[in-house]
């Protein structure tokens, strides 16, 4: 029999499991959302939905178990986060169903103007829905106050700087990896300005990644202790820089998923990372 800690520690890890594999995966979908809306090229909108309409209700099916997870899991956890948080989590899912009809019914559209129009939405929710995570995650790491297993804010703590930054970038991040979708899954002109968009969206991520870490050691003195724990940083260094070195190569090669691949890792990186510093 497993005792009390170990039961904890697996329903954590199944739950971060989720959360994960959501960010990844549907994060990716998210990203080409916000290319499609702003690609001019009727022609090449119509291949980047084509890329990701077989698989994007799949992705989101993560999210399901991670909420359902927290609950039936971490039910104190979830009576304090949701309370915070209600604003952020319903604006994300009408950003989500925004999407998920702007993908499914773009091509019953009467005309190509009110087809960009949806493409406009698409664009929309998916800045909504990938900004509003970056806000949850934010708050996480800032802290929610709590007492007595109650929350006991004021239900405006997701509009510090600090969350609404972190949703900035988590909207970058799913950017590059819809980039990095694009350069694997098409070719031509469209495989080629993909690439361009993943190098350029790669330096912007790394670079407000290394600011949100710095960022985020100034909120907490045992942050700031662990991240300069030189046995969690240099792995992470060293193995950040072997990321974008194969993200680099893959450019340049005939393995046009590795960029992708590496991008991935990046995100697992970061997350594991976080993880660990809230440990």
């Amino acid at each position: 029999m497993l005792d009390t800690d170990w039961i904890v520690l697996l329903s954590a890890a199944a739950l971060a499991f989720s959360v994960m594999n959501y960010v990844l995966l549907d994060g990716t979908d998210l990203g080409v959302g916000v290319l499609m809306g702003l690609t001019r090229c009727a022609k090449d909108r119509r291949a980047m939905a084509v890329t990701i309409l077989p698989i994007w209700d799949a992705n989101e099916t993560w999210l399901v178990l991670g909420g359902g997870g927290l609950l039936a899991l971490f039910p104190l956890a979830y009576a304090i986060l949701l309370p915070a948080l209600y604003l952020p989590f319903i604006l994300m899912f009408l950003a989500l169903i925004l999407r998920a009809v702007a993908l499914e019914f773009r091509d019953y559209a009467p005309s190509d103007g009110i087809k960009r129009m949806v493409d406009g939405l698409l664009l929309c929710g998916s800045l909504l829905a990938g900004g509003t995570q970056g806000i949850v995650l934010g708050s996480l790491v800032q802290g929610i106050p709590n007492h007595a297993g109650q929350y006991s804010g004021d239900g405006a703590e997701w509009l510090n700087v600090f969350p609404l930054f972190c949703g900035a970038v988590l909207v970058v991040g799913y950017t590059w990896l819809g980039a990095c979708w694009l350069y694997w899954r098409t070719e031509g002109e469209l495989q080629r300005r993909s690439s361009l968009q993943a190098k350029m969206l790669a330096t912007v991520t790394v670079v407000l990644l290394n600011v949100l870490v710095a960022w985020t050691a100034t909120l907490d003195a045992r942050y700031a202790q662990r991240l300069s724990d030189f046995m969690l940083w240099m792995p992470a260094v060293t193995l950040l820089v072997a990321l974008l070195i194969g993200f680099a190569l893959g450019l340049r090669s005939r393995r046009h998923f590795l960029p992708l691949f590496c991008a991935l890792g990046v995100f697992i990186l970061a997350f594991a990372e976080g993880v660990l510093n809230s440990v």
